[in-house]
């Protein structure tokens, strides 16, 4: 029985459905808001596919209960592109080769974000570090730092070499 009306912002839009209380905000995204770049992949917060943003902060969407997002602003892979299309995280992504099956990208671009949102010129090691909460199967992440190194260095050179 759906028996909660939430309300919260996705993406830049206001979106209300219902839910019942056990509703991960993962499956609230995918099934009833029809967000379905996130990504279900361990259901118990270890491989990162289920990364989103929530009022600035990185959250695995599977162990977050839909009825706590009530009122948030809620950001998911769909929102990071920018008018003119793909961010400049995921063209380097593509550049780079960072992604293979892709089941596991939508939570890297996530982290990734939020690693650059937080120390704008990482080095690789702190890179690694910071993406390492997320799972891939396929890569071997060489692709991934490549990528998350590149935007940053473009991003410090777009500042005139200033942190963002």
């Amino acid at each position: 029985m759906k028996d909660h009306l939430i309300k919260l912002t996705l993406n830049g839009m206001t979106r209300e459905a219902s839910c019942d209380s056990r509703t991960t905000l993962l499956d609230f995204i995918r099934h009833d808001l029809g967000a379905t770049g996130t990504h279900s992949g361990c259901e118990h917060g270890v491989c990162g596919a289920c990364t989103v943003e929530v009022n600035g902060q990185i959250v695995r969407s599977c162990l977050m209960f839909t009825c706590q997002a009530e009122g948030t602003t809620i950001k998911t892979v769909e929102g990071i592109a920018n008018n003119e299309g793909m961010s400049d995280l995921q063209i380097a992504f593509r550049k780079h080769h960072a992604l293979q099956c892709g089941f596991c990208t939508p939570g890297f671009l996530m982290s990734a974000e939020d690693l650059l949102r937080k120390n704008p010129r990482p080095t690789e090691q702190e890179v690694r570090e910071g993406l390492s909460g997320n799972l891939c199967r396929c890569t071997g992440y060489v692709g991934i730092v490549e990528a998350v190194l590149e935007v940053a260095s473009f991003r410090a050179q777009a500042n005139g070499g200033q942190h963002a």
